[in-house]
């Protein structure tokens, strides 16, 4: 319910702007409702705005030279800066410890209780590592697949149409303005138009595993202990894999679906933990904004960047107004 409030309450605020460049504080924003702050404030959120996450993110797959004036030196000082914002919370929570018994019940609450099975709690160091890891996975990754969404909804309106009735009804047999997370997931339609856009952003352009054993591939032998890249935008753009594999076709997912030609998670032991997440917080976004307002491509044919992760050069320019 809390992240239903953040959500509608950012659409409000953010729907009479021209553009998505508040789209990336609106994410983060959920991102902390639905980890950090779970017990307090949904307003506390709004400190987010001096994080600077964006900056660590470029220095994903920027050369690592930590001298000023570099990428990646500027995301080492990012990365600084998100840290000191959480440390400041679990140090309050470390000098409080002893005089409230009853531990907050969110993701630092459970990284700072957690035990291995040696009774060994995480360091700090470790716990600011976990939740600003999983901070950044939440930002750019539903940023960027959210941004997209709306740009294939306005490219595709007989789709945007069907997305719309189907929230729209669900908004109808309530009382209350709040959705939870089963009713979300419950919108067939709404979660085959998000599987179809993350198909179709790879936020995760590629997955590097190691080989466990000799193996043939296509003519080649890889020998046991090799790294293997596996290039997921092939996967998710073979005509072997997808009928018109660049068609924005959220139909496609009414049947059954093979687990190797659908990899945007990855597989097995290492699938991303927070998939069911990062699908659930897009979806929640898409039933507020499709049954709440509508919008417009500025620049209906911009060019898109593919480094470090494929965006719109425009950033995904609108115009959105209320229905």
């Amino acid at each position: 319910m809390r992240h239903t409030k953040l959500t509608c309450g950012n659409i409000i605020h953010w729907s009479p702007k021209d553009g998505v460049g508040e789209l990336q504080t609106v994410m983060v924003d959920e991102v902390l409702v639905m980890t950090w702050v779970s017990n307090a404030e949904v307003s506390k959120c709004k400190k987010v705005e001096v994080l600077p996450p964006a900056g660590v993110v470029s220095g994903f797959r920027a050369y690592p030279l930590n001298i000023p004036g570099f990428t990646f030196y500027h995301a080492l000082q990012c990365r600084r800066k998100t840290q000191e914002f959480f440390r400041e919370e679990l140090d309050k929570r470390r000098k409080n410890n002893g005089e409230n018994d009853q531990p907050i019940q969110d993701l630092m609450g459970g990284l700072m209780n957690i035990k291995d099975e040696e009774g060994n709690h995480l360091s700090d160091t470790e716990v600011l590592d976990n939740i600003t890891g999983i901070l950044l996975a939440g930002f750019e990754s539903t940023v960027v697949v959210t941004t997209w969404a709306l740009y294939y909804l306005a490219k595709y309106p007989n789709v945007l149409q069907k997305l719309r009735e189907e929230n729209l009804s669900l908004k109808s047999s309530k009382s209350e303005l709040l959705v939870t997370s089963d009713e979300i997931l419950k919108l067939e339609y709404t979660m085959k138009v998000v599987d179809e856009t993350i198909r179709l952003a790879n936020i995760a352009g590629f997955v590097v595993r190691v080989a466990t054993k000799d193996f043939e591939y296509q003519g080649y032998t890889i020998p046991k202990g090799w790294n293997v890249i596996v290039w997921l935008r092939n996967v998710h753009t073979d005509p072997k894999n997808f009928d018109h594999p660049l068609c924005f076709d959220p139909e496609r997912w009414n049947g059954s679906m093979l687990p190797e030609n659908f990899q945007a998670f990855g597989a097995g032991p290492r699938i991303c933990v927070g998939n069911m997440l990062a699908r659930l917080q897009i979806a929640m976004f898409l039933h507020h904004l499709s049954t709440g307002y509508k919008w417009q491509l500025v620049n209906p044919d911009a060019k898109v960047k593919y480094l470090p992760h494929s965006k719109l050069e425009d950033g995904l320019e609108i115009t959105i107004e209320k229905l």
